[in-house]
C-alpha cells in the first residue's frame, strides 16, 4: 500500500509541475465512456493486485513478464488520464 500511494503522491505532484510549467492547459476531456469515477475504480482494482509495484520495476529497468508490463502500462495509462482530466482535484 506504501508504494502505492507514493507512486499516486509522485504522479500527482508531476502533474502539478506540468500545469505550473505550461501555465495551465486545462483539463483534457476523457474518452470512451470514460469518468473520473470509473479510472479511479479501475486504479484501485489494480491497486488491490499490487500493479504499483510493477510500474516501480518498471521505472527501475527491471525485467517484466508481457503480462506484467501490460498491467503496469494500464496502469500508467489511467494515471495520466485521470491527472490530465483533473480527476484528482
Amino acid at each position: 500500500m506504501r508504494i502505492s500511494k507514493r507512486v499516486s503522491i509522485s504522479a500527482v505532484a508531476l502533474g502539478f509541475a506540468a500545469c505550473a510549467a505550461d501555465g495551465n492547459p486545462g483539463a483534457a476531456a476523457l474518452s470512451g465512456g470514460q469518468t473520473c469515477q470509473s479510472i479511479r475504480a479501475d486504479l484501485n482494482g489494480l491497486d488491490s493486485k499490487g500493479v504499483p509495484a510493477l510500474v516501480e520495476r518498471q521505472n527501475a529497468g527491471k525485467k517484466l513478464s508481457k503480462s506484467q508490463k501490460a498491467q503496469a502500462d494500464l496502469y500508467n495509462r489511467l494515471l495520466n488520464d485521470y491527472l490530465g482530466a483533473r480527476c484528482h482535484v
